[in-house]
């Protein structure tokens, strides 16, 4: 039996979950990966989260299934059409409608729910408040106010056996930061996946917000993208 801490470490096999990943590994953690088949239209995501948990060696990964497409509003759960070719400030303008309504919200009351049952006092999700594009649910208030209701909402909170912890290391980092942090851990990003309006075979648009990002990223870390082929 492992005498290792366990950490809940939320992915979408994407370049930010998949950095965290590794930051949760390199403090000595031992993984439980969760993901999400949640109707999203780039569910080949769910394919690279696959490798990443194989990669980091997690003792167990999760794909629990919600039907988020019932209620629909974004463009990644409903009949939308995914923005393309986007300046910085535009993204940063409104929130866009690559939104989905609550989703870490429901993604993290999924992960507080498992990290109770397996004795974990860690959850580790890799959202970001520099280079991101806008969403609600990605601020450090936010964070702070799910991780109070967490501790309110569990047995173990309220016993005070374990103190929920939902750590966000990447919250203040640029997406280069971001990569260069998974380099200097050793992170494989050919195996990540980030394109929100993927080809049916998997390739990359290259002109949504999450790819133009990652390209930011990649350019101003200085390194090339080793999924861009």
């Amino acid at each position: 039996m492992s005498n290792k801490k366990k950490a809940v470490v939320l992915s979408s096999g994407g370049l930010d979950s998949t950095t965290v990943m590794a930051i949760a590994r390199s403090e000595g953690y031992e993984i439980y990966s969760l993901s999400f088949h949640y109707g999203q239209r780039h569910v080949l995501e769910l394919e690279a989260a696959g490798r990443v948990a194989r990669a980091f060696g997690a003792k167990e990964h999760l794909v629990i299934d919600i039907d988020l497409t019932m209620i629909g509003g974004s463009a990644l759960t409903d009949n939308i059409e995914v923005p393309k070719g986007r300046t910085e400030g535009e993204m940063q303008r409104e929130i866009p409608i690559t939104y989905v309504p609550a989703r870490n919200t429901i993604f993290l009351s999924y992960a507080m729910a498992w990290a109770e049952v397996l004795g974990a006092s860690d959850i580790f999700i890799g959202v970001n408040a520099v280079d991101y594009s806008g969403y609600p649910d990605c601020r450090p208030e936010y964070i702070e106010a799910f991780e109070r209701m967490a501790n309110l909402a569990t047995k173990v909170g309220i016993e005070g056996k374990t103190r929920l912890k939902i750590k966000t290391p990447l919250i203040n980092m640029t997406k280069a930061r971001i990569i260069q942090k998974g380099i200097e851990l050793g992170v494989d990003y050919s195996m990540t996946h980030s394109c929100y309006d993927p080809s049916p075979k998997g390739k990359a648009c290259g002109r949504c917000d999450s790819c133009l990002l990652r390209k930011k990223g990649f350019n101003e870390a200085g390194v090339p993208d080793p999924a861009v082929r």
